[in-house]
């Protein structure tokens, strides 16, 4: 992977030591301050300083970009509110409930050990804020995108706008249980009010989950615990360090597929260092795919009755049509973004959809709030495996499957990307094409489709075909990478 700043509508990401630095990181949290202070001005007055949230995923080296997050808010007038290591939903859900302006997760996801970032949490207000008490979530693009502009527009001043005079700096307040603990009780309350709570605690459900030594670590396995599982745990130390690759992917998950086999448990959950992704093992120690997590938490809420006729659930570009099938069964339509939670949760919310999320393990269920959350659909899962009353192997045979394949190319540019995206688009002219994250192919004869994208988090090209046999979904990306070339 490139050592690069990576800014997108998912945040900064980049190389700590190298493209993170502790001045980029304070002078990037720095503008999201001057932002949010702007905002609350009313009529060009004096108003009073926004609270901001700070929370990060718990990997080594953390407590740098911490501090210098810390730092940049405080400098730019902001008061700070540090729930410590938490998961990115927790944060969420804190903003929500002390009605902060907005949050901060320090945090670069899936991305490797060296890698850390600023995820920026927005709570929205108005008449199109969210439902349930569910509010902060990514920005939305254009609002991203401004804060982006203004950062890079800071770069080589001598003197940096963001800062305020002494007697305007923020105040700290360090609340480390906080986070987990309001949303460990948001979660749990959704799961009750869909009646699955004692079926699930009758079931005493052998559960084995994988932390990656993140933050889900903080809460997840007593929530588990709680809810009457029995819960086996890896990678739930605190040394910050990840005992394998990040990323909830196959390859990546060997140790968690072994010991659901030792356990001989009824499933194993694996998240990623922030605890928003899920993937999921079944009772045979099957890597089931990240694909299947938001599918199988679409089922539960439509075996609970909790999705009404004509309800729209929301994905994006890259998600599988499985969620098509299993909408249909429930009497649901389906909705596509661009890739980006902010950009799902903007759809979501203007079709009041009652659960949406992406194909990478990411379910966001307004209930509990409007970011990706791996502890409600882990809820979820139990939930639907205890009404159906099923090994979790044999409901996932009553999905339609389908193959999907995907492939990463380096970028040197977005140039690069550009170019592809063209190269697709005019060799698949014939095809319905959707444009709006590069380009979308749909083969609609074939129920196949190819998505070819430049990443939002990494420097690199994303090609995603998904078809009916994986001869077919194979042969689409061989057809597309000559395409490009």
């Amino acid at each position: 992977m490139a050592d690069v700043l990576m800014l997108s509508v998912s945040g900064c990401r980049g190389v700590v030591g190298t493209t993170l630095t502790p001045a980029m990181v304070s002078r990037f949290a720095g503008t999201i301050g001057r932002f949010l202070r702007d905002e609350r001005k009313p009529s060009g007055k004096a108003a009073s300083r926004p609270l901001v949230v700070i929370a990060r995923d718990g990997r080594a080296g953390g407590h740098m970009v911490r501090d210098a997050a810390r730092a940049g808010l405080l400098a730019a007038g902001c008061d700070v509110v540090d729930i410590g290591v938490a998961m990115t939903p927790s944060c969420a859900v804190s903003v929500d409930a002390i009605d902060a302006d907005a949050g901060i997760v320090l945090t670069a996801s899936h991305n490797p050990q060296q890698w850390n970032g600023l995820k920026f949490l927005l709570r929205a207000r108005g008449k199109n804020s969210g439902l349930h008490n569910s509010s902060a979530c990514a920005p939305p693009k254009a609002i991203a995108d401004r804060v982006i502009g203004a950062f890079r527009e800071t770069s080589g001043l001598e003197i940096d706008p963001t800062l305020v005079k002494w007697d305007q700096v923020g105040e700290l307040e360090d609340a480390p249980a906080e986070g987990g603990f309001l949303h460990a009780a948001r979660a749990a309350e959704a799961i009750a009010d869909l009646r699955f709570t004692s079926a699930i605690k009758k079931r005493k459900f052998k559960v084995v989950l994988d932390c990656v030594n993140g933050a889900g670590r903080m809460i997840s396995p007593s929530w588990l615990a709680a809810t009457g599982c029995r819960v086996t745990a890896l990678g739930d130390d605190d040394s910050g360090l990840f005992p394998h690759t990040p990323e909830p992917t196959r390859e990546n998950l060997v140790s968690l597929t072994k010991a659901v086999k030792k356990a001989k448990a009824d499933v194993g959950f694996a998240q990623d260092p922030d605890a928003d992704r899920l993937a999921i093992v079944d009772e045979r120690g099957q890597y089931i795919g990240e694909e299947y997590t938001l599918v199988l938490a679409a089922m539960a809420l439509g075996e609970a009755g909790a999705l009404k006729k004509n309800q729209t659930l929301v994905v994006n570009l890259s998600t599988s049509r499985m969620i098509e099938d299993i909408a249909a069964r429930y009497g649901c339509g389906v909705k596509r973004a661009a890739v980006g939670e902010a950009n799902v949760v903007e759809l979501m919310k203007s079709f009041k959809s009652p659960l949406g999320g992406e194909g990478n393990g990411g379910v966001i269920w307004p209930k509990v709030t409007y970011i990706r959350d791996s502890l409600g659909a882990m809820g979820l899962v139990l939930g639907l495996m205890a009404h159906m009353k099923k090994p979790l192997s044999e409901i996932v045979k009553t999905i339609p499957a389908y193959a999907i394949t995907k492939r990463k190319v380096d970028l040197k540019d977005l140039a690069d990307a550009k170019r592809a995206v063209g190269a697709i688009s005019k060799h698949y002219a014939s095809e319905r094409l959707d444009h709006q994250d590069g380009v979308r192919v749909d083969f609609d004869a074939d129920r196949a489709w190819l998505h070819v994208r430049a990443s939002n988090t990494e420097p690199i090209m994303r090609l995603i075909a998904e078809a009916p046999t994986q001869e077919l979904a194979t042969r689409i990306l061989d057809d597309a990478a000559r395409v490009i070339g």
